[in-house]
Formats: structure tokens, sequence, C-alpha cells
């Protein structure tokens, strides 16, 4: 990791983030389509400026529901760079300050997690998206992990998009780092995950990093569910399976759980 890098970098992003949200607080864009639009334009600039590449394996559906492992926050980064789309977030997030901000007026849809009947209040939200024929992404992990395998996914989100009539569609997310980043590794430097981690060092170290490269692997068909609607838990199992199956994770009813 270079520190002159991390500096380098760490200014440009700031400046970055002035100009992307001062063109929100000028323009406001009102409708879905232009808030996903402009988190597009935001994501795609912001990876080329601290150098990391994308490889794209399958096409990223234009409509209903994409779901992925979760990694770190440079996840949405990633998906947003490679088409307009709409997010899934926890609740909290809306209240970070400058960066809740700015993802309410991006269109994130919010759940409040660990509350009964969140997904359900959650509907509303998906089904407009999927009605402006806007992609959705989101994690069923439910947080990161460092990426030596997946966590069991949570069923309440997949469920309502099942009852708006969505397609689920499956990707898989990967990074490699490139040489020259010393005892760097992706698990600990590029990964964000495990209560342990303050989220800016974090961001300062991996600004420092080179040969940074993401790897999204899509699914050719949305998934084809065997199970009803009512069978949340076979639904979630079903959606896990086709994530690992295309990150070629161990495909086992065990998971592994990081903390």
């Amino acid at each position: 990791m270079s520190f002159f890098r991390s500096v380098t970098r760490s200014i440009h992003l700031a400046g970055h983030f002035v100009r992307f949200g001062a063109e929100l607080l000028i323009r406001r864009p009102s409708t879905r389509e232009a808030r996903a639009e402009w988190l597009h334009r935001f994501a795609s600039i912001a990876l080329e400026r601290l150098g990391i590449e994308i490889e794209v394996s399958g096409g990223f559906p234009t409509q209903g529901a994409v779901i992925s492992n979760h990694l770190s926050y440079l996840d949405i980064i990633v998906f947003a760079a490679l088409r307009p789309c709409v997010f899934v977030s926890k609740v909290e997030v809306a209240d970070y300050p400058v960066l809740g901000w700015m993802t309410t007026m991006a269109g994130t849809v919010y759940v409040a997690r660990g509350y009964g009947g969140s997904a359900l209040k959650a509907r509303a939200d998906l089904e407009a998206v999927l009605h402006a024929g806007l992609p959705v992404v989101f994690f069923p992990e439910g947080t990161t992990t460092n990426g030596d395998g997946m966590l069991k996914f949570h069923s309440g989100l997949l469920a309502q998009v099942r009852a708006t009539g969505g397609s689920v569609t499956a990707a898989h997310l990967c990074y490699r780092l490139g040489e020259g980043n010393g005892d760097a590794t992706v698990g600990d430097d590029v990964c964000y995950w495990g209560d342990h981690v303050v989220l800016m060092p974090h961001i300062f170290r991996l600004l420092g990093l080179r040969g940074i490269r993401a790897e999204v692997r899509f699914a050719a068909e949305p998934i084809a569910f065997s199970s009803e609607l009512e069978n949340r838990k076979r639904t979630a199992q079903e959606a896990w399976v086709a994530v690992a199956e295309l990150g070629q994770v161990q495909t086992s009813t065990e998971t592994v759980h990081y903390f």
C-alpha cells in the first residue's frame, strides 16, 4: 500500500463527492430513473479514478431483482457502474452524514432489519422500482464476509420480490489484487467485514492499493424457483445455491459465519 497514493486518491475522491453532491443539490432529480442514472455516472467515474477495473461475465438484467453475495461497500459502486439500478439498504444508512442524504437521493429502498414486517413495508417501494423498469439489487446475506464462504440468505426481501411477480437473477462478485501491494490481501484490505474493522481507516488503506479488479458473474436466466411463494425458507435456499454455483462456492447446507 502506498501512503502517497492513499492521500492523492482521498483528495480526488473528496472532490468527486463534492461535485456530484452539488449536482444532486442543484438538480434534485425527481424520478427514479434520473436518480439511478446519477448514481451510475457517479460510480463509473469513481471506479475509473480509483483505478478499479471490472470484468463481467453474462449480462446485467434490465429488469427484476438481482441478488449477490456481499463483500464490501465497493459492491454497490461496482454494480451501479455497470448500469442504472436501485439498491436495497438498511435504514440506518439514511442517517449517515452526507452519505445518507446521497443514498436517499439516489433512490435507495430502505429496510428496517430486525423489525417484524420490515420487508413487507418495503414492498411498495420495490414494486414502484420494478414497475419503472429498473433492476433492484440487494444482498440477501444481510452483511459482508471476507469471501471465503457465504452466509445463509435472509428470506424476507426475496419473498416480497416474488410476491410482486418480479424475476430474481443470481450474480456473484469477487475481487482480485495485482502485484506490488506488499502483504495486503483481498480478505482484509478490499473486503470490509467484521465488527472490529473501522470504516475510514479501511477506506484509506484501500485507496493505497493498486490493481484492484472486480469480477462479476451474472446467471444467464432468472432463478426457476421450485417452491411456492409461502415456502420462504426453500426460496432462500434455492437462491443461495444459485449464487454459490456462479462463484463455485461449496453448495452444502452449511454456511460459514463471520463475526
